[in-house]
């Protein structure tokens, strides 16, 4: 278990120190239950959302495609139409990838 952390912060400095500063970046974390997003913008959150109150008895693929559709909306509110997508050191499969493609759709650009 602790390997596999160690693996993923690894994974996740080397993603973060390739992003580049002049967009807002659209951070993903994955726990064993939920799942979380946040537009940062040097430093600050600007939006943030999670499946936390939206997951009923749906699977959490299902959740994480609303929770990307859910930030892009915020997003689109807040006036930022286009972000890089920091997956935070996690493959890009799965609930990730659930989560882009929902913000994708959403009509955010990355």
């Amino acid at each position: 278990m602790i390997e596999k952390k160690k693996k993923r912060i690894k994974r996740h400095k080397r993603v973060t120190s390739r992003i580049g500063s002049d967009k807002p970046r659209l951070c993903v974390f994955r726990s064993n239950q939920f799942i979380y997003a946040q537009i940062i913008e040097g430093g600050k959150t600007i939006v943030s959302a999670d499946d936390r109150m939206l997951r009923g008895k749906e699977k959490k693929v299902e959740s994480s495609k609303k929770v990307g559709q859910l930030i892009a909306q915020k997003a689109i509110e807040n006036k930022i139409n286009e972000v890089v997508f920091d997956r935070g050191g996690y493959k890009y499969h799965g609930r990730v990838k659930a989560l882009a493609e929902g913000a994708r759709e959403g009509g955010l650009k990355f």
